[in-house]
């Protein structure tokens, strides 16, 4: 693979973090990089009484929790439960838990968050739950693929497999166009879970990026573009609603086969971090990058 020099112009448009695995994300001003990604993405998630992670391809509801962060705790809402308050450093019991191949230690959030989760997401009749919540142990190091980070150790918490994922604002303006034309109404860039949004860029342009050096002079954050991001069912819940479609899949299926997937559907890049351990990102903040030809 042949660099080029960064003259890639672009900007960071949008930030957001996911706190809980698969709940609703929360858009921020600003966020600290660290090497597994943005701070506190994916540092809690949902699981079964098995210990696997469940996600809204099973339960759709986890869409409706909202999580706010605030200094020293994070507060979830959900509609008909009243707020749970939880302390961002707070831990209790050591547990294990499953995601996806990886089996890793984690601390479970004690029996009134678990019985928050199980109430909400498994109303008595289902014949799902019982549901626990777990924080991720950051003794832990659980590593993203190392065949896409062509063995670079890349750790990353309870995301599905890679620190960050980038999109660019374009691709929605783009997909959205799209769904007009279909007669359907157009979709927030919630739908795709990305962690950085990229404005100055052509429609999937982070498609063709190898590195990104984000900021200014030689204390720049570098990120890296590894693997492009296969979808699943998610994009297809409104996040407003908890309610399934199929017009985002449809048209995923129509315009984003990727052969370097076998063909999986993909939306995004994923992206290792480099350097830029503690840097504070925030939007407006300059983005240069160089292609990648394969």
């Amino acid at each position: 693979m042949t660099r080029t020099p960064m003259d890639v112009h672009a900007a960071i448009g949008q930030l957001w973090v996911y706190p809980v695995k698969s709940c609703a994300g929360v858009p921020l001003t600003e966020a600290v990089l660290t090497p597994t990604g943005l701070d506190l993405d994916r540092a809690w998630m949902v699981v079964d009484a098995d210990g696997e992670f469940v996600s809204q391809r099973e339960l759709p509801r986890m869409a409706l929790i909202r999580p706010t962060l605030r200094q020293h705790d994070m507060v979830l809402r959900a509609p008909g439960m009243l707020a749970l308050h939880l302390a961002i450093d707070a831990a209790e019991q050591p547990t294990k838990v499953r995601v996806w191949d990886d089996t890793v230690r984690a601390y479970d959030m004690g029996a009134l968050a678990a019985q928050w989760f199980t109430d909400f997401l498994c109303p008595r009749g289902t014949g799902l739950g019982p549901l626990r919540l777990v924080r991720f142990d950051p003794d832990v190091q659980r590593l993203s693929s190392l065949r896409w980070t062509h063995g670079v150790e890349a750790p990353n918490q309870f995301s599905d497999g890679f620190p960050l994922l980038v999109a660019t604002e374009a691709s929605l303006n783009q997909f959205n166009q799209r769904l007009v034309a279909q007669g359907h109404v157009p979709v927030g860039m919630d739908r795709f879970r990305p962690n950085l949004v990229l404005t100055g860029l052509d429609a999937h342009g982070e498609d063709h990026l190898d590195r990104l050096s984000l900021g200014e002079g030689p204390e720049a954050a570098q990120l890296r573009l590894v693997k492009p991001c296969a979808r699943c069912s998610i994009p297809d819940v409104d996040p407003a609603t908890a309610e399934r479609g199929q017009a985002v899949g449809d048209l995923l299926r129509a315009t984003r086969t990727d052969p370097r997937l076998d063909g999986a559907l993909t939306w995004g890049m994923n992206a290792i971090v480099c350097s830029g351990d503690g840097q504070r990102l925030h939007l407006g903040q300059s983005v240069r990058a160089n292609l990648r030809f394969d």
